[in-house]
């Protein structure tokens, strides 16, 4: 119970079942009930959020992924230093793994910054097939559709007033503010930027997600990395819900015909 505290009060946003996770790694395995039972008892409980409107489960969602790397959401979170510097944070999570792929922060980010971030996760990862947006001006701008067409990426912009079909983004962003964003304290930009950097890994290496079995973001990907087969190639990799990396090549050049070659 001493343990069940500690944790508590290191990871305040997190309920018993995620705690019940870090005993289990600490050594300490016990069901959600036994658990639950001695969250009780210790009188721990979680700052309730203020209730939102929900909005009718079931709704399709354009251009769903079925494997890593497939679809790529994007978003902006706004927030304040201390001394008055403006955040401004670019997220970028993959929809099928929960990663939290980037967080760039700047006071400003423009169009050529969002294509400079998509650019290195794509020289990393490989291209995914759809990127997913709002129709904010960063994302809607000529240089920005140029880049995206460019590399064969298909564009999947929400309608308005339906953030339900960016909600991979707006759950990841959500809990980014709830976890880092509104507990932390920052003094300046640069203090700004380390910290949400360490929270990016913290949330990708060390917390578990409910929606993958309580594995972290990084560990379910490892597993379908280890699961597919090594042959794989893009289509069966989005059958297996592997990776499905497509190199970025200046263009795209025909594959040679059997009757080619015997030519």
């Amino acid at each position: 119970m001493k343990r069940m505290s500690e944790l508590s009060a290191q990871y305040p946003r997190y309920g018993y079942r995620r705690i019940a996770i870090f005993l289990g790694r600490d050594g300490f395995k016990m069901s959600f009930g036994r658990a639950l039972r001695l969250w009780q008892q210790a009188k721990l409980q979680v700052p309730k959020k203020r209730s939102r409107k929900r909005i009718a489960s079931g709704r399709p969602r354009p251009n769903a992924p079925t494997g890593a790397n497939q679809v790529w959401s994007y978003d902006f979170v706004f927030d304040w230093a201390a001394n008055h510097q403006q955040l401004k944070c670019l997220t970028v999570t993959d929809e099928w793994t929960k990663e939290g792929l980037a967080i760039e922060v700047d006071g400003r980010i423009r169009s050529g910054r969002v294509i400079e971030v998509l650019s290195r996760l794509v020289s990393e990862r490989g291209a995914p097939m759809v990127l997913r947006s709002d129709n904010g001006p960063e994302f809607v701008s000529r240089a920005l559709l140029k880049w995206i067409v460019a590399h064969g990426i298909e564009t999947a912009l929400i309608d308005p007033g339906k953030p339900w079909q960016n909600g991979l983004a707006e759950s990841f962003n959500g809990k980014f503010r709830d976890e880092c964003l509104s507990l932390e304290w920052f003094r300046s930009r640069a203090e700004a930027k380390a910290v949400i950097e360490t929270w990016r890994r913290h949330y990708n290496e060390v917390r578990p997600h409910s929606s993958l079995g309580y594995l972290t973001p990084a560990a379910f990907a490892a597993k379908l990395r280890n699961a597919a087969p090594a042959d794989v190639t893009e289509r069966t990799a989005a059958a297996h819900g592997a990776f499905a990396l497509r190199p970025v090549t200046s263009e795209d050049k025909p594959e040679a015909t059997r009757a080619d070659l015997s030519s």
